[in-house]
């Protein structure tokens, strides 16, 4: 095939960049080197439009053992142990074929774990999907969460979190992130970074077929009515295989064989072949016609742009191929010598004893494209002036109720009974509270991990909104008692060339990055996902947060359920009441406009470590975050979860008292204590300066505010947890 303007254009390329590879090559590529050029500059893989403002993030601490670069980020969680994670989406795929598109989706973040020496003990996921009158959303929901549980359930890692929400702005895209935590001692980290001269590179894992060719530029283009016939873009997963693989791997990986290692995600062997040899300054010739496939007749572009999963690319040291096949030959897995590490700078491609293809490595990682695309600010919304007239007509049970019900509220319990998280025997807070806990296995730590985003803080001005989905994860990891390490974050963006998205990505990307500082909360991983947007509609700009934390000892681990009658509830952080962009505003009064919180980063750090300072003393007995919903929401779900009721003060506040039970503030939790403990905890409380109310005192069975709220927990559970069952049967 001769290559061409046209051809290039086809492949995801511009005019200019088409130009700027033929002038590097000083020739016209071949199809099989386009191919590669394609894969390698579009936006998933080259990160060309958000490079430059991802070295603003904030990636370092004395915990991060390895940051943003590698295939996920490390933190030392003490001993010799540490935590690799990563949190990655698989969103366009998973709009066209959900079940397969999640599946890979969860596969592919679990290769990128254990391809750095590390066993996976938690999956977590963050999907989102348009509104529920949307025709597609139902569907759509229950093939990506059947493709979650399908790969996570069958290679026996417990889904321990997660996060769902549903907003019109996703109904031409949905967002499906991944998130998984592995455990690996710290001395025996393996990394991409190919060493050393004519050394073997080994091909392992399953055969090479057709499926997901071109997987990587379809991730970065945006949606027509042509979307079903980008379903053979999608790759088809096998976790049975996985499982194999994971554990061949290990098992290579405790003999000191390899130098390096990378896994086949997205651009296949083209991206792991060029990134292993990027990042050790060498070159690396391939022999294709000895990669194993499963289709007959395939090209060498097919075999280096194919996206088939369970397969891994390995640099081993010479001669120990032969151990290393009879590891690979016991688990049933193909096992092939594919080439060579080679000084020559560049990715030689061989095939039926031809030359097929070279390129200087560098012309397609470090010369890659960088754009500095233009973008507008977001001004912060003037604030809304809700008439109290509008309030006084309200009645603050039956807003309670419908908000309850709603479809980002209600109970998600649907959606992760379908998902194992006891499998490993060691998830000690499972799904449905602030955040999932693992125990490291064979000692007294344990480890935190949630996701978290909040897309319509951060469309109502990006700086703030990214700021807060930071400090959400920090309480999330506060509230069961961890100390928060380290985040990853999926950056879910629209069409970058719009200077509107690329404005929403820079100032995100800005209040993420001060958030983390502030807190001593660094991004070590992390993925950008543009281009989702449909017929000219984009989402809405929804980074998510995938928080890590350590509890040292996991008998310290706190849940949100009320233990005891007669303790009491404090609210802990100041009140001011803001409605603005809070679930109450856009549910109850169907306002949409105005700012979001505001964020104050002194009171999420002083407020949050005197918490953890509180549980660390045995004096806390339940703790939530405040976030969506506000104070009467989360106290809702506490009596829901304990099957406990809460007799509410009255208010000792001037505010109405909308503002103050249904305000979205920041800063903020909800504990419950020990009446013989409670003047200690108010003394640590004024001695750091953190302000609280005294709400009320734990009672039987229903939630109680003077003569305005009397519900019974039964019928607090059925306006939580009844909309999504009966969504899903209808």
């Amino acid at each position: 095939m001769e290559v061409n303007e046209k051809i290039a254009v086809e492949h995801g390329l511009s005019v200019d960049e088409f130009k700027k590879i033929c002038e590097l090559l000083k020739r016209t590529p071949n199809i099989t080197e386009l191919g590669i050029f394609s894969a390698m500059w579009n936006e998933h893989c080259s990160y060309k439009s958000s490079r430059k403002h991802l070295k603003n993030l904030h990636t370092k601490g004395k915990r991060v053992i390895q940051g943003p670069g590698e295939n996920a980020g490390v933190i030392d969680i003490d001993d010799d142990d540490a935590i690799v994670f990563k949190i990655e989406s698989h969103n366009h795929p998973s709009f066209i074929e959900p079940y397969q598109g999640a599946a890979t989706g969860v596969g592919g973040i679990m290769r990128d774990v254990f391809t750095m020496g590390a066993r996976p003990i938690a999956n977590l996921n963050s999907i989102h999907f348009g509104s529920p009158q949307n025709k597609k959303t139902k569907n759509l929901l229950r093939g990506v969460v059947k493709g979650i549980g399908g790969y996570g359930n069958c290679i026996g890692v417990p889904t321990i979190a997660g996060q769902t929400s549903f907003d019109e702005s996703y109904n031409g895209n949905i967002l499906v992130n991944a998130m998984t935590l592995g455990l690996v001692n710290k001395n025996k980290i393996f990394y991409s970074k190919a060493a050393g001269l004519n050394k073997p590179v080994i091909y392992v894992g399953s055969k090479t077929g057709r499926d997901g060719i071109h997987g990587a530029s379809m991730a970065s283009a945006v949606f027509d009515d042509k979307i079903e016939e980008k379903k053979p873009t999608v790759q088809v997963g096998d976790p049975f295989t996985e499982k194999l693989l994971l554990e061949a791997c290990l098992e290579l990986m405790a003999d000191k064989s390899i130098i390096a290692i990378q896994d086949m995600g997205a651009a296949g062997l083209t991206s792991s072949s060029v990134e292993m040899a990027s990042k050790g300054k060498l070159g690396i010739e391939l022999n294709l016609s000895k990669v194993p496939c499963r289709e007959e007749k395939m090209t060498p572009y097919e075999i280096m742009l194919s996206e088939s999963q369970e397969r891994m690319l390995i640099v081993l040291e010479n001669g120990k191929e032969e151990k290393a096949k009879k590891i690979f030959d016991k688990w049933n897995l193909d096992f092939a010598v594919i080439g060579k590490t080679t000084n020559s700078n560049k990715i030689q491609l061989f095939f039926d004893e031809k030359k097929v293809a070279e390129i200087p490595i560098d012309y397609l990682a470090e010369n890659s494209p960088v754009y500095d695309r233009k973008w507008k600010k977001t001004k912060l919304p003037q604030k809304i002036n809700f008439k109290k007239q509008d309030l006084k007509s309200l009645n603050l049970e039956d807003c309670l109720k419908k908000i309850l019900s709603n479809s980002n509220v209600c109970d998600k319990q649907w959606i992760w009974d379908q998902y194992d998280h006891t499998v490993m025997g060691d998830t000690i807070q499972k799904p449905g509270g602030d955040a999932g806990v693992v125990r490291v296995h064979g000692t007294s730590k344990a480890v935190a991990a949630c996701v978290d985003s909040s897309a319509v803080y951060c469309y109502a001005h990006p700086i703030s909104g990214g700021k807060q989905i930071v400090c959400e994860s920090y309480r999330n990891l506060i509230s069961v008692g961890s100390i928060p390490i380290a985040i990853t974050n999926c950056l879910n963006f629209g069409n970058p060339e719009k200077e509107k998205n690329m404005g929403e990505f820079v100032e995100c990307v800005q209040g993420i990055s001060e958030a983390s500082e502030y807190l001593d909360f660094p991004v070590v991983s992390g993925n950008v996902s543009f281009y989702n947007e449909t017929k000219d509609k984009g989402i809405k700009p929804t980074p998510s947060i995938g928080g890590v934390g350590l509890i040292k000892n996991y008998k310290n681990m706190t849940t949100m359920e009320f233990k005891n009658e007669g303790n009491i509830v404090l609210v802990i952080g100041k009140t001011i009441g803001h409605l603005d962009q809070s679930i109450f505003a856009r549910e109850i009064l169907s306002e949409k406009k105005g700012p979001p919180p505001e964020i104050n980063l002194f009171n999420e750090k002083n407020n949050g470590s005197t918490v953890l300072k509180l549980i660390n003393k045995y004096l806390v007995e339940a703790c939530h975050d405040v976030s969506l919903g506000g104070i009467l929401v989360g106290i809702a779900k506490m009596c829901i979860k304990s099957n406990k009721g809460l007799k509410i003060n009255k208010l000792n506040t001037l505010m109405n008292k909308f503002e103050y039970f249904f305000g979205e503030d920041q800063a903020r939790y909800i504990i419950e204590v020990k009446k013989d403990n409670l003047e200690k905890v108010k003394n640590i409380l004024n001695e750091n300066s953190v302000s609280f109310d005294q709400l009320g005192i734990v009672s039987e069975k229903n939630l109680e505010f003077g003569k305005e709220i009397n519900i019974s927990i039964d019928d607090l559970n059925k306006d939580y947890k009844t909309w999504l069952r009966k969504y899903m049967v209808n």
